[in-house]
């Protein structure tokens, strides 16, 4: 129906982006399926062994022919970033129209991420300590390390990328799709210098360009811009990317474990995040609707509640399995079989069921940590970035030096530091003449 103005009328200035009041539950589905995936990825890559020279932790998918198929199904870090960027667009919208500040949202950022490390890293420095003075082999305790620590290069990233969303969102807000194609152009100019130089170090420019254009595109899903793309579109995008990154595999160009391209990223990540993204634009309908079933609402309400410690804690859980298991099998009492051998496989159901029960039996007991209330924030946009510059050296010390006791003891420092800075400076009470108050 057309309306006819009978006098002009100056043109409207642009609307504001809607500013939204409560949580998607679709979204939060979505954040949640993708901590199972990452837990189910973890219990599958996670095997012990008895080897010629005693105890083996080792990587069971490594050089499985079953696990790069199954990556285009468990590779969810990309979606991850999607819905992160949603919910801290509408977050942080949703502060300013209390009358918040870029610092609060930077403040709240760092209490939240950092807070649910302290615990687990702690734990880690006293357990590898206590095991060492026990007498474990030193190379079995390195692995360990090593396996333990491989969570927090996630951290760091996110961590800098939320640091950033403030900044991005303004540039969206104004060019939001020259802003996502600036990022996405950046990431495939990296990939290409890579190639050519044959310098794998130049790819770790993508730990930014990547996950931030993932991001980005998390604001083009929140402000409903791909909703208004037809669903034909949306279908054609998500099958044309599917088929891009696998004429891609198939030519030889990218890896077909999709896992591998976390290290660094690479542009196939893009790809992979655009058909999710496009999947997750035509089903968001049907998610918000089944997401709102209580029990399914509750499952939900935990996991997303308690999101870093289940990612923090989910390896730890499946190192106390795998110490668990070398000690059932030294009595005798259970068989450790060899990675992808048919007695491997009938015993995953229950080794991945464990390990996620474990993790969230530690989630109920951990979680209050990640939900304790943000003090007082600071209100200096200086102290806000010293603390995220502090969080990321802390986490970039671990995956630098591994988890040792003495690596984790300085992150511990480090993170103390952080989140000291976020909170607002104690003020003192002036001194009364005579100290008498």
């Amino acid at each position: 129906m057309a309306v006819t103005h009978l006098s002009p009328r100056p043109p409207s200035p642009p609307s504001a982006p809607p500013v939204v009041s409560h949580r998607d539950p679709g979204i939060d589905l979505v954040r949640a399926l993708c901590v199972v995936a990452v837990m189910l990825v973890h219990g599958l890559q996670v095997a012990v062994t008895h080897g010629a020279d005693g105890p083996v932790l080792e990587y069971a998918t490594r050089g499985a022919a079953w696990y790069p198929p199954l990556t285009w199904v468990l590779q969810v870090m990309p979606l991850f970033f999607v819905v992160s960027g949603f919910a801290g667009a509408v977050g942080l919208r949703r502060l300013r129209a209390r009358g918040g500040s870029v610092t609060d949202f930077l403040a709240a950022r760092v209490h939240r991420l950092l807070v649910p490390v302290l615990a687990p890293l702690a734990l880690i420095a006293l357990v590898l300590t206590a095991l060492a003075a026990l007498g474990m082999p030193e190379s079995l305790l390195a692995e360990a390390g090593l396996r333990w620590r491989e969570p927090l290069w996630f951290l760091a990233v996110f961590l800098g990328a939320q640091a950033l969303l403030p900044t991005l969102l303004r540039a969206h807000e104004r060019a939001p799709w020259a802003s996502l194609l600036a990022l996405v152009g950046g990431a495939v100019a990296v990939d290409v210098l890579r190639a050519r130089t044959g310098i794998d170090a130049v790819g770790y420019a993508n730990l930014a360009l990547v996950w931030l254009a993932l991001q980005q595109a998390g604001f083009l899903l929140a402000d409903g811009h791909l909703e208004r793309l037809s669903s034909r579109a949306r279908l054609l995008g998500a099958i044309g990317s599917v088929a891009f990154l696998a004429a891609m595999v198939l030519g030889g160009v990218w890896s077909p474990d999709l896992i591998a391209h976390l290290n660094p990223p690479t542009t196939a990540l893009l790809v992979l995040g655009a058909a999710q993204t496009m999947v997750l634009s035509l089903l968001r309908p049907r998610l918000a609707a089944f997401a709102l079933h209580p029990r399914v609402a509750a499952v939900t309400g935990f996991v997303t509640t308690r999101t870093m410690t289940f990612y923090l804690w989910n390896l730890s859980a499946l190192l106390l399995l795998a110490g668990a298991s070398l000690l059932l099998a030294g009595q005798g009492l259970l068989s450790l079989p060899e990675p992808s051998t048919t007695e491997w496989w009938a015993d995953r159901p229950l080794w991945l069921t464990a390990s996620i029960a474990l993790t969230a039996a530690i989630a109920w007991i951990a979680g209050p940590l990640e939900r304790r209330p943000m003090p007082r924030p600071t209100r200096s946009v200086r102290r806000a970035v010293q603390s995220i510059g502090l969080g990321i050296a802390a986490l970039g010390l671990v995956l630098a030096a591994g988890a040792t006791p003495l690596s984790a003891m300085g992150a511990l420092v480090l993170l103390l530091l952080a989140l000291g800075r976020v909170r607002a400076p104690q003020v003192l009470p002036a001194p009364v003449a005579g100290g008498v108050r």
